[in-house]
């Protein structure tokens, strides 16, 4: 009976030890944890002096914002691309700027245009070429963008309003000051570019 009462008390005393064990297993955890996030938002914290009094200044969490940064470097882009007068310097000046922002889809699609003769048509028709944005889609797990804009040409006998959609990835680098946004277009196609609207001006 002893015996048996002494096994009892030896099972209780490896119970208790063990739960004790596994409660300050638990709480060191939670610690750890709370002590991380409260590093992970100090970091997040800056502050500035201003007269030796710090103020506080919230950064802001880069990967919030992205999407905002993806929309505004396709607009970029485009608006630097298709936005055009008849300055072949000026032209030449805008596809340098705009080469940054893309691999070498754009230089290829350049290419392109200027093997048709594109720009050449600019400059002997006087064109103005106005590019306005109608709305930018980002399917962020993918990277994938989608652009819709109209494309107003601006002759000396008529006005023609084109509907333009593009395609495209984004992928991250580092930011510069030709790349502000810190992104690269890849695979950039024109999925469409059609005549929406074809208006003669009134020469007399």
């Amino acid at each position: 009976m002893i015996i048996k009462n002494i096994e009892a008390k030896i099972r209780l005393a490896v119970f208790i030890s063990a739960g004790s064990l596994l409660t300050a297993v638990v709480i060191v955890c939670i610690n750890c944890f709370y002590a991380y996030k409260m590093v992970s938002n100090a970091q997040k914290s800056i502050y500035i002096l201003d007269n030796s009094v710090p103020i506080l200044a919230r950064q802001t969490d880069m990967q919030l914002n992205r999407p905002a940064e993806y929309r505004a470097h396709v607009d970029l882009f485009h608006s630097i691309f298709f936005s055009l007068t008849p300055d072949d310097h000026y032209m030449e000046y805008q596809m340098k700027k705009a080469m940054y922002l893309i691999d070498e889809s754009g230089m290829q699609q350049y290419n392109d245009l200027k093997e048709k003769g594109f720009f050449n048509s600019i400059l002997s028709s006087s064109s103005v070429l106005t590019l306005e944005t109608d709305s930018v889609t980002i399917d962020l797990p993918k990277h994938y963008f989608r652009f819709y804009g109209k494309l107003k040409i601006d002759r000396r006998s008529s006005t023609v309003v084109r509907s333009l959609i593009t395609e495209g990835y984004l992928k991250d680098i580092p930011r510069s000051d030709n790349n502000p946004h810190g992104v690269l277009i890849t695979g950039w196609k024109t999925l469409e570019n059609k005549d929406l609207e074809d208006v003669e001006k009134n020469t007399f």
